[in-house]
């Protein structure tokens, strides 16, 4: 665990693993969207079969392994950000909590229109990167 991001992700079962749920595969923070479990067989133990998606890139990775093995969950952290300024692709925000500036690249399509300086978000951090999840009212 010489990362700092792994202080923040614990592991946990794959047989507890459910839809929707966040899992560390390859390094990437990923959005499990399929959940495939097998009975224990005659020369084994029950099966776990996820498919996620990545949830930076969106990338689609699976992962297998028995029921009792370990995967990391990573922590989530929901935060509320100023939009401070849009340009190229990237956005400046400004937490609105700890007064923290810094920029991402990571915004939801949905989202992605109504941004400018000044709108209220929403985003999430995971793993040290953060994403704009919505534009608040």
């Amino acid at each position: 665990m010489s990362e700092s991001w792994m202080m923040s992700a614990k592991p946990v079962e794959l047989g507890d693993i459910k839809e929707g749920a966040f899992v560390v595969i390859d390094d990437e923070p990923c959005r499990v969207v399929e959940v495939e479990k097998s009975k224990p067989g005659k020369h084994g133990s029950a099966k776990v079969r996820l498919v996620a998606m990545g949830f930076f890139t969106g990338s689609k990775r699976s992962y297998m392994g028995p029921s009792s093995a370990k995967i990391d969950v990573p922590e989530v952290e929901k935060r509320v950000g100023q939009v401070l300024s849009v340009s190229n692709g990237n956005v400046q925000l400004m937490d609105l909590e700890t007064f923290e500036t810094f920029e991402t690249q990571y915004v939801e399509d949905e989202v992605r229109d109504r941004l400018e300086p000044g709108a209220e978000v929403e985003y999430w951090r995971i793993m040290g990167k953060s994403k704009i999840i919505k534009v608040k009212k």
